[in-house]
């Protein structure tokens, strides 16, 4: 399923290999990049600072990268599932970034990659313990571009913040009202 995803009309194997075509026919011209600038200050951004800036606006926004292309376990899973480093550097092996900032940013995650050590991201959303919230029948439900409903419009943020109140049942509640779908306790506490 996942060589079916298409990012601005394009499968990710033929952007890798136009990547690597471009980085070929454009190797010999570019000058070596700068050494990486220190790290960003993102406190001005709204979420909690994450160990790599990650993006979405970028990745989604701009790429037009589908959600389930790194949360891929998203339609056969109640847990979206955090991206694999090798999901990420799947691409960054040719991309490399176009700012310095970019580059700092990717060479955060290749450093993790070489060492072998995972990235401890920051969770931004989470449901209370006693709920169950299976992201597969919501997506099933509201179809791919469902994320949105409840984690605000990624592709416009520099790094995700919560939108929604998540843990806020009225939220949920309204939600089902809206699409006329069960109300029964059942549905979400078992």
């Amino acid at each position: 399923m996942r060589n079916k995803l298409y990012f601005g009309g394009a499968t990710l194997g033929a952007l890798a290999v136009a990547a690597v075509a471009f980085s070929r026919q454009t190797g010999a011209q570019q000058a070596a990049p700068p050494p990486p600038v220190a790290t960003l200050d993102t406190s001005s951004l709204k979420g909690p600072t994450q160990p790599i800036l990650f993006r979405h606006d970028i990745h989604s926004g701009q790429l037009k990268m589908q959600c389930q292309y790194c949360h891929y376990s998203v339609q056969v899973s109640s847990e979206p599932g955090i991206p694999s480093m090798q999901t990420c550097m799947g691409c960054h092996t040719v991309v490399k970034g176009s700012t310095d900032e970019h580059r700092v940013e990717i060479k955060k995650l290749a450093d993790a990659w070489a060492a072998k050590k995972p990235i401890e991201w920051v969770r931004i959303h989470a449901v209370a313990r006693h709920v169950r919230f299976p992201h597969s029948l919501h997506i099933k439900a509201l179809g791919s571009n469902g994320c949105a409903t409840c984690h605000g419009n990624v592709a416009r943020m520099p790094q995700v913040f919560q939108v929604n109140n998540v843990n806020n049942m009225g939220w949920c509640v309204s939600c089902h009202i809206e699409r006329q779908v069960t109300r029964d306790c059942t549905a979400c506490h078992y």
